[in-house]
């Protein structure tokens, strides 16, 4: 599913028109969904910490990557595809502490994470390599 010379979504020529065509996005947003999913089933006094901490860094991976798209300059560009990666970090954490309380298996969640962490390195090289 993922296009090593199209990371960000390009389709032959024509560039991505939307964040909403870019193959990294719509990865990620497989991600907010599978988060969403996941800890609906969290402890009711998880409500507002880890559930909430969790959807709200999973949520920014994906809007800072659809921000970041209508920034006119590469560096612009970069800067939010680079807090996305802040961002992902971070939920890598919270799999391992949902792991470790005992509040979830979070194998699938985490390898749909490595995968938007390798399109999103591979976007974020072709902006930076872009003319």
């Amino acid at each position: 599913m993922f296009d090593e010379e199209n990371p960000g979504g390009q389709y032959g020529n024509k560039p991505a028109g939307s964040f909403q065509d870019l193959k990294v996005w719509q990865k990620a947003h497989q991600l907010v969904l599978a988060v969403y999913r996941l800890s609906k089933n969290f402890p009711k006094d998880e409500m507002y910490g880890l559930t909430s901490q969790l959807r709200r860094a999973t949520v920014s991976i994906v809007a800072n990557i659809a921000e970041g798209f209508k920034k006119y300059g590469k560096a612009d560009k970069v800067r939010f595809m680079n807090i996305s990666q802040g961002s992902l970090e971070e939920v890598r954490y919270y799999f391992i502490l949902t792991n470790d309380l005992g509040y979830g298996n979070t194998q699938q969640e985490m390898s749909l994470l490595e995968e938007v962490s390798r399109m999103l390195q591979a976007y974020i090289k072709r902006i930076k390599e872009s003319q």
